[in-house]
């Protein structure tokens, strides 16, 4: 190292005080491109996710960008190569490449050919896409067929046949096993905008402002949280455009002070049935995100890696803004990296307040 780094980083403090080294002790792969670290007693400087060995904080530094560890007297690590294009990176590339394949495949192709396309082997390549999406191909594959067949369900003088075989299914049989879960009702009942479900709602008043709990025939199906409870009774009538909307009555009534018990006091617990929408990988998402115990918090990338998505983070982020159930699908408890609070879909505002409420603060 040369005597101006050595003048540099004299008496500089531990690293261990910024909030930084959490995501470097964590080798968090999606922290990569924000910053960067060097190691005086290395000269080195490394990407968050280097896989070498932990350096000791105390000769650790860090850098917005590669030209400012340089211009600080460092050389790149030739394990993580911070200075070319991630190995996560080229992946990605790879598989947003494979993903626009397989969306516009007439049918679902062969793991063997998408491999082949990637220029990876079938196991390596299985074990790639799923790293990066959360999903494998084929559950992909089915995802998107389902998205497709949504489209066609809106459509107007096609039977349910016909759009489910326009979407690229080619088993009724397959297509019929997941419906219920994936589109909440049948397939005739969404095509007509789910004119056949019966919705029961009723809007209330909690420490966070309004309320409203929404159920349906197989369980609670809608929390949301605002400050307008006709805007929020607007969002329901989005969610299920031609469904019937039918007030509570007394006894749905109870069912809307159990969550609202629920939000003031968590540790009562919300012993009630859910009617959970959403594709595969959210209701992964959501299932990881039950687990975690009031009082806690889990970051985005934990919560990836549980579910077996270890790049998955912003994947992770987009389904906790996808959920619809407040606090009974506890997305206020995932957290940035640094434990700082990121967007929440009912405001930050309202996040603090419940993790102050659970003691998670």
């Amino acid at each position: 190292m040369t005597a101006t780094v050595q003048e540099m980083t004299r008496g500089h403090e531990s690293a261990e005080h910024d909030p930084r080294w959490r995501a470097v002790l964590a080798r968090d792969g999606g922290a990569d491109g924000t910053f960067y670290y060097s190691v005086d007693t290395t000269g080195v400087y490394c990407r968050p996710s280097c896989p070498s060995r932990r350096a000791n904080p105390k000769n650790v530094r860090f850098h917005r960008t590669i030209a400012d560890a340089e211009r600080a007297g460092f050389r790149a690590c030739k394990r993580c190569k911070p200075d070319q294009p991630s190995l996560d990176r080229v992946h990605s590339a790879k598989v947003a490449e494979i993903c626009r394949a397989i969306e516009a495949a007439e049918e679902t192709p062969h793991l063997a050919d998408l491999a082949r396309r990637a220029s990876m082997s079938p196991y390596y390549f299985h074990r790639v896409f799923k790293a990066v999406t959360g999903v494998t191909p084929r559950a992909y594959a089915a995802a998107h067929r389902t998205t497709r067949v949504r489209g066609e369900l809106a459509k107007t003088g096609k039977s349910v046949t016909e759009a489910m075989y326009d979407a690229g299914f080619s088993s009724s049989g397959r297509f019929y096993e997941t419906s219920d879960q994936v589109l909440g009702m049948t397939p005739r009942a969404y095509r007509a905008g789910g004119v056949d479900a019966e919705i029961r709602f009723a809007v209330g008043e909690c420490s966070l402002g309004s309320i409203l709990v929404a159920r349906s025939a197989k369980g609670v199906c809608a929390i949301l949280l605002g400050d307008d409870p006709d805007a929020l009774v607007r969002d329901l009538q989005d969610r299920f455009p031609r469904a019937t909307l039918v007030g509570g009555d007394r006894e749905f009534e109870r069912t809307v002070a159990t969550v609202i018990g629920f939000v003031e006091r968590p540790a009562l617990g919300l012993d009630l049935p859910l009617d959970v929408r959403g594709t595969a990988f959210q209701q992964r998402v959501w299932q990881a995100l039950r687990q975690i115990p009031a009082g806690s918090t889990a970051t985005y990338a934990e919560i990836a890696a549980r579910i077996g998505a270890p790049n998955g983070a912003r994947a992770v982020a987009q389904a906790c803004g996808a959920n619809a159930l407040a606090v009974a699908i506890p997305c206020h408890r995932v957290v940035r990296t640094d434990g700082s609070l990121s967007g929440y879909r009912w405001g930050v505002e309202r996040k603090r307040s419940l993790l102050e409420n659970e003691g998670a603060a």
